[in-house]
């Protein structure tokens, strides 16, 4: 088990998990890192007494700095103080960071030997082959902390053959718009989107689930994570969110993970893995559940994980163009300059470049990533 961690994202809602664990679990942090939000970085620093922390925003790094003066940590400023922080050789580095944003810390922690907490689904979606081999060139573990790719990875314990596994079978929510059509949904505002039935999550995430893009996302981590083709990847509606995803194997038994929606659970699963500890999250009582129920997607309503798999049998370029553009058009609708619909919209365009797939690099995927946004705003001026 590790003895030291490090947060990126410290401060957002996987972030103060994790902190959650840590604490139970008697981690020493080696750093955090926030974007702007440095009141609540000032309390974990004073709490966690790490030996860096890393501001994005420049100015609030100086902030920040004057008021932890009596402090012994380290505050670097900038980007570039979030990968020095991912790059300082620690137990491991959870990742939480939200987009694209996620990918250059993921590399860098790789490079520095970290093993790996992923919670940044956008690291294998537009990193692909680029970080799963950088992964095994370092020869660094790269465990999931999303609640379905941890209870995938759960599930597969105990199977040393993957050609033994039939398929995967992710589970949804469905999120707050489950059982609407897409005229319901032409007029929908983002403050409608942002009230998940279950989960408690950051905005982006949020209005992810709402669209399913999030679901798309998954099918693509969940090919590169566990080596899976995406036609061997099912996804399940499952409102309760109790069962966090199955596995089924060739003898059709279905090993599944169950749990309360809490993302506690998964967080320190993979801190501690392969052993498990006592939780700070509540026991699961099925009697209480209830009724478990599953139904098939809508896939005609919700048409951003039909991409997401296009983009994933493409290969290449493509699953990098399709989050670039989801991140763009979430953040203009969440700004309210696009509708709720051409979120989707934005996604399928994308699909519809031609690219070239040769490039793999990270500085490759990073620039598509620029010129898609910048495509991807000028569609709706």
């Amino acid at each position: 088990m590790i003895k030291s961690l490090t947060v990126l994202g410290s401060t957002g809602s996987i972030g103060v998990q994790a902190l959650d664990v840590a604490r139970l679990m008697g981690f020493e942090i080696t750093a955090l890192t926030s974007n702007v939000r440095i009141d609540i970085l000032e309390d974990q620093i004073r709490e966690f007494r790490p030996a860096f922390a890393a501001v994005a925003d420049e100015k609030k790094a100086e902030e920040l700095r004057i008021k932890i003066a009596d402090t012994d940590t380290k505050i670097l400023p900038g980007y570039a103080g979030v990968l020095e922080c991912a790059s300082i050789k620690t137990g491991a580095v959870l990742n939480s960071l939200v987009g694209i944003a996620g990918l250059l810390p993921t590399v860098r922690a790789i490079e520095a030997g970290n093993k790996l907490a992923l919670a940044n689904k956008e690291t294998l979606v537009a990193g692909g082959e680029t970080v799963t081999e950088l992964a095994e060139k370092h020869n660094v573990d790269i465990l999931p902390v999303d609640s379905e790719h941890s209870a995938i990875f759960q599930s597969l314990q105990g199977c040393p053959d993957r050609k033994q596994v039939k398929k995967l079978i992710l589970t949804a929510s469905g999120g707050p718009f489950f059982g609407k059509k897409a005229d319901e949904l032409r007029n929908v505002t983002a403050e409608q989107a942002l009230k998940h039935p279950n989960w408690s999550m950051g905005a982006k995430i949020t209005i992810d689930s709402a669209t399913m893009m999030n679901k798309g996302l998954e099918i693509i981590e969940a090919a590169r994570l566990f080596d899976i083709p995406g036609e061997r990847i099912d996804v399940l509606v499952h409102r309760q969110s109790i069962v966090h995803s199955l596995v089924e194997y060739e003898d059709n038994s279905v090993i599944a993970q169950l749990g309360v929606p809490d993302m506690r659970i998964p967080i320190q699963y993979a801190l501690t893995y392969p052993d498990r500890f006592v939780s700070p999250v509540r026991e699961l009582n099925l009697a209480q559940a209830g009724a478990l129920t599953f139904e098939l997607p809508d896939d005609e309503t919700f048409r951003c994980p039909g991409y997401c798999r296009e983009a994933l049998r493409r290969g290449g370029l493509y699953t990098a163009a399709v989050n670039a553009a989801n991140e763009k058009a979430n953040e203009l609708f969440r700004k309210g300059k696009i509708r709720f619909g051409d979120i989707a919209e934005s996604v399928e365009a994308a699909l519809g470049l031609s690219l070239d797939n040769g490039g793999r690099t990270v500085e490759d995927i990073l620039a598509l990533d620029s010129e898609i946004r910048r495509k991807t705003e000028e569609m709706w001026q």
